[in-house]
């Protein structure tokens, strides 16, 4: 049986800002070790995922650079195909189906989110191995979380009967939404309600057949939208017009409840349980209890001190936070942003969102450090009519030929080589040396060496906006 590793990563985690933003949402962010969410993702399925195939990643175009770059960093590969917009995830495994059986194949897909974490990898790896074998005979299996509590943030699989000769697999009684307090008591209770994972696992032909039955308007257009693909090394750019006339919707309202309630010519729909220490990490109260906590129930990440406090989430970007008497409390700390709430209250972290975007504040979007093809920024400071830049050029990587209206740079190279484009001009720039680009004069920056270019900027003029850019040649496809 070969496996295919389907990672959607189009979600904007606006439930764990300041820390996740809409321009580098939380499952490219490193929150547990050394790997990001999507990493983490990766790696876990290795050892039941078939070499033959390489993983398909879903993503917004906006990520498609950090994607590849921590592939990269992992030695890894991958389909990245690119979603102009989102429309959910049904769409998108369409996309992910349609590119695994380009070839003529038909490898079972394991789809899963980019975001979610599990603390026992080998419990998940087994699981899988068992959903493979009734994916193999045809059947959508999803994966419902043993609960652990009432939770009445997630959805739930009600479980029918067992399969014949299989103890841990059951076909699907219904899908239910998130439920009040005392209804997900009584789900407990019961025995026979999973939370919904969001994992999934089928042949590809098998989705691509359900979803042209249930919706067969999200099938066509996104048929008609990979006919007009283009390639692009791993990315894969589907046709943007024909993308955005596809309807939005999930797998599970799109086939999933149409599995359930047993539509005739549907393949059979089944819920395995997996008990591996699931979290999607979806807000920062979940965060909380994935992570490791003292006598008192305190958990932190970075620099924190605590004094006297209790069931309390503390996470330092750079600063010492110091937390003194607070209870069942929230504070997490980043360059540009600081969010202080009750753990009770974290699922209208998104309100505080939304306010942001209302009001056109970046922080709703950017970090302070901002990550870009070539490698990254991180403007240290600003006041009128200048602005400092730690800058980080990836070796052998290039920024664009470009100009500036209002504003002229200076660059002092810290670590590595530059080499500078300035006019007709063309040089290199070592450590402790710098350069000069005046106003309206066009120019380039690029690291020709094998380690990071790291240089400090200082932008001077009338007007500092990122959108003071003409660019003559990009190699992004960035206008």
């Amino acid at each position: 049986m070969q496996i295919q590793a389907v990672i959607l990563s189009g979600g904007s985690g606006t439930r764990l800002w300041p820390l996740s933003r809409e321009n580098y949402p939380k499952q490219l962010l490193t929150l547990l070790d050394d790997d990001s969410l999507l990493q983490s993702t990766l790696r876990r399925v290795d050892p039941v995922v078939g070499s033959e195939f390489l993983p398909i990643l879903v993503c917004n175009e906006e990520y498609r650079f950090v994607i590849a770059e921590q592939l990269r960093l992992m030695g890894r590969r991958g389909s990245i195909l690119l979603e102009p917009v989102g429309k959910n995830t049904a769409p998108a495994l369409t996309l992910a189906a349609l590119e695994a059986t380009r070839h003529g194949q038909d490898p079972i897909l394991l789809v899963m989110p980019a975001d979610h974490a599990i603390v026992n990898a080998e419990a998940f790896q087994n699981t899988v191995r068992a959903g493979a074998e009734h994916a193999a005979a045809g059947k959508i299996i999803t994966f419902g979380i043993v609960p652990d509590r009432a939770e009445t943030g997630y959805g739930y699989i009600k479980s029918g009967a067992a399969l014949d000769g299989f103890s841990s697999a059951f076909s699907i009684d219904q899908f239910v939404e998130k439920p009040d307090e005392a209804t997900a008591q009584q789900y407990v209770a019961s025995g026979s309600y999973f939370w919904n994972s969001g994992l999934f696992m089928m042949r590809a032909t098998v989705w691509l057949d359900a979803i042209a039955k249930t919706r067969p308007d999200i099938f066509s257009s996104c048929e008609q939208s990979w006919d007009g693909q283009q390639r692009d090394g791993d990315f894969v750019r589907v046709d943007k017009a024909k993308f955005q006339e596809t309807p939005s919707d999930s797998i599970d309202y799109a086939v999933m409840e149409h599995v359930s309630r047993g539509v005739d010519k549907l393949p059979a729909g089944i819920v395995i349980p997996l008990d591996a220490g699931w979290s999607d990490v979806g807000a920062w109260d979940s965060f909380w209890k994935i992570l490791p906590q003292d006598n008192s129930g305190n958990a932190s990440l970075g620099d924190v001190l605590f004094n006297d406090c209790s069931n309390t989430l503390a996470v330092s970007s750079g600063r010492l936070l110091a937390c003194v008497g607070l209870q069942n409390i929230a504070v997490i700390e980043t360059t540009d942003a600081v969010l202080v709430i009750d753990k009770n209250k974290t699922q209208d972290v998104k309100k505080i969102v939304e306010q942001l975007k209302s009001l056109e504040r970046p922080e709703a979007r950017t970090h302070r450090k901002v990550h870009r093809p070539w490698g990254w920024y991180d403007s240290i400071d600003m006041g009128a009519r200048f602005q400092v830049k730690r800058i980080v050029v990836n070796p052998g990587a290039m920024l664009s030929l470009q100009m500036h209206h209002h504003r002229a740079e200076h660059w002092i190279v810290v670590t590595g080589t530059a080499k500078v484009t300035r006019g007709d001009e063309e040089f290199l720039v070592s450590e402790n040396q710098s350069t000069y680009i005046p106003l309206g004069v066009t120019h380039m920056l690029a690291n020709p060496g094998k380690l990071p270019l790291e240089m400090i900027e200082v932008q001077s003029g009338a007007y500092l906006g990122e959108d003071d850019i003409v660019r003559f040649n990009d190699q992004y496809g960035r206008s």
